[in-house]
């Protein structure tokens, strides 16, 4: 299979666009696929320089309801007619961003979105589409995560409360013997993932691709440094190779690398990768 980062925070070439966002292709025997769509439309003049064609994908999955990763949507639906949209039925809640002393931050998707529905599947914890594609969201709680991602809430008939990231689904590609897992921020926690992973696989999938989220934490607190060093650990057993940027953040990332070394690898912008 084929992975092509259509957009990151970073681009590894001076005529690609860079935002905070993510926005992946993937090509298998079956399938041309998008996962995410960035934060606004750029990630489709990036395609086009890339010589990924839009029009041709059939099953595009948005990973969770943030605005970083599915507010090029409307953008994505424009050039293309044909793709199945794949979104969780949480992902159209209220999420903010939550900053000390500074007004909740809105967070979410565009509600005129919904405008979409006819081109949308909505779905829960577990979707098996076919033998190369399977969504889920239902990954076991055996490491905790959720610490990273404090900052962020969703509106409750209660008030703001903190997001348990309901709406987020991770999607499992197998092609050719090999398997690809995709997350796009990793909210409840890459470990977790991965171990619903390998509950559908019976193994470690060989490649992971998506930001882990931990650019919020305070590089000065010791929790923060302790929890990416145990993620790091955990991390270590297989074979698996982890592609990661967006919301890693360059303090995780370094301190991922000096435990996991080579097995981690930046996803920036314009890189192929081929498994």
């Amino acid at each position: 299979m084929k992975i092509v980062t259509l957009m990151e925070n970073t681009a590894c070439d001076a005529g690609l666009c860079a935002a905070h966002g993510l926005s992946l292709y993937i090509e298998t025997p079956k399938h041309r696929i998008l996962f995410d769509m960035g934060p606004d439309g750029r990630f489709i003049d990036n395609a086009e320089k890339l010589g990924v064609d839009l029009s041709a994908v059939d099953i595009a999955v948005l990973s969770h309801g943030h605005y970083d990763h599915g507010g090029g949507l409307r953008d994505f639906c424009e050039v293309n007619s044909r793709a199945d949209i794949f979104i969780h039925t949480d992902a159209f809640g209220n999420f903010y961003a939550l900053e000390k002393g500074k007004e909740p931050r809105y967070i979410g998707l565009d509600p005129e979105l919904w405008e979409l529905e006819s081109r949308v599947i909505p779905t829960a914890d577990f979707v098996k589409l076919d033998d190369e594609l399977t969504l889920f969201s239902d990954e076991p709680e055996v490491f905790p995560a959720l610490a990273a991602s404090a900052k962020l809430h969703v509106e409750t008939p209660d008030g703001l409360r903190p997001d348990p990231f309901t709406h987020e689904q991770n999607l499992l590609v197998t092609a050719w013997g090999k398997s690809a897992l995709f997350a796009g921020c990793a909210h409840r926690g890459i470990v977790n993932i991965l171990a619903g992973a390998r509950e559908r696989l019976g193994r470690l999938p060989d490649a992971v691709f998506g930001g882990f989220h931990f650019f919020e934490l305070d590089p000065a607190d010791a929790e923060s440094g302790r929890l990416i060093e145990e993620t790091g650990r955990a991390l270590l057993e297989g074979d698996t190779v982890y592609y990661t940027g967006h919301c890693t953040g360059d303090y995780a990332y370094e301190k991922l690398r000096a435990i996991l070394g080579d097995r981690l690898r930046p996803m920036t912008g314009g890189s192929i990768v081929e498994i």
